[in-house]
């Protein structure tokens, strides 16, 4: 899997923060991100119930550029 990173938290110093790539193959934006604390996953939870294989990660509202350029180099992929 060749991922495509797209960028970090732009307020952070260096590594260990969140972060989005792109798997353009896959069509999947992947991120890293705080762990959800229980108020978070019991209040998802309420709409959309987590399996087992699936994790609710935080990251900040100022990563909204980094998540847009992968939404679109995501949809740009249409490799099928």
């Amino acid at each position: 899997m060749a991922l495509r990173f797209i960028g970090i938290d732009p307020e952070t110093g260096g590594g260990n923060c969140p972060a989005v790539w792109v798997d353009e193959a896959k069509r999947e934006i992947i991120v890293q991100g705080w762990h959800a604390d229980e108020t978070t996953l019991q209040e998802c939870a309420q709409n959309s119930p987590r399996p087992a294989d699936e994790g609710v990660v935080r990251i900040p509202a100022r990563m909204t550029a980094q998540l847009r350029e992968a939404c679109d180099v995501a949809d740009r992929a249409r490799l099928r």
